[in-house]
């Protein structure tokens, strides 16, 4: 069992990137590799602070671009441990745009990576624990176990009447 334990604003990471003509496409919008690479950047780098390990990243669920970012827009990428496995943690990551001249921000995407940590012959190292403190952390602590089961089903390491957390989403208990 682990020992140590850390909140989740122990590893809160915020980076700021502007949006260079180089980073854009023909429509002068953010491109959206450049933004990936900044979000496995910005959300490394908290479980690197939870883990205070090399890691690597091991999945990225679902990403939608709900609203470009345009050339000359100021980018915010924050993001946090939800929670910690063994030698897993899940970080959820969010990312705003800003027009800092227009006075306009704006979400433009959110998203969940996992990470391993590593020794350092590339081994799986076990983490602390993650002790949630608000609402929200505790939220997205609970999420985690079924979204962490989703990922093991998607990926074929689990199979699905094996996802107990899932299972009771969709299943109703009479009373």
């Amino acid at each position: 069992m682990r020992k140590n334990f850390k909140v989740p604003t122990d590893s809160l990471t915020i980076m700021n990137e502007l949006v260079l003509p180089n980073d854009t496409n023909t429509l002068h919008n953010l491109m959206g590799g450049k933004l990936l690479h900044w979000m496995d950047i910005c959300a490394a780098i908290a479980a690197q602070k939870h883990s205070n390990r090399i890691v690597v990243t091991a999945s990225v669920d679902n990403v939608s671009f709900s609203k470009g970012i345009k050339l000359g827009d100021v980018v915010t990428l924050s993001s946090k441990v939800t929670r910690s496995f063994n030698s897993s943690m899940e970080v959820h990551i969010e990312v705003w745009g800003e027009n800092i001249p227009a006075g306009q921000k704006y979400k433009c995407n959110e998203a969940y990576f996992t990470f391993v940590a590593v020794d350092q012959l590339g081994n799986p190292i076990n983490v602390p624990e993650l002790k949630p403190e608000t609402e929200e952390e505790i939220r997205l602590y609970d999420g985690a176990l079924r979204r962490r089961q989703l990922r093991l089903i998607l990926d074929g390491r689990m199979k699905p009447d094996e996802a107990t957390e899932l299972k009771m989403l969709f299943t109703t208990q009479n009373t």
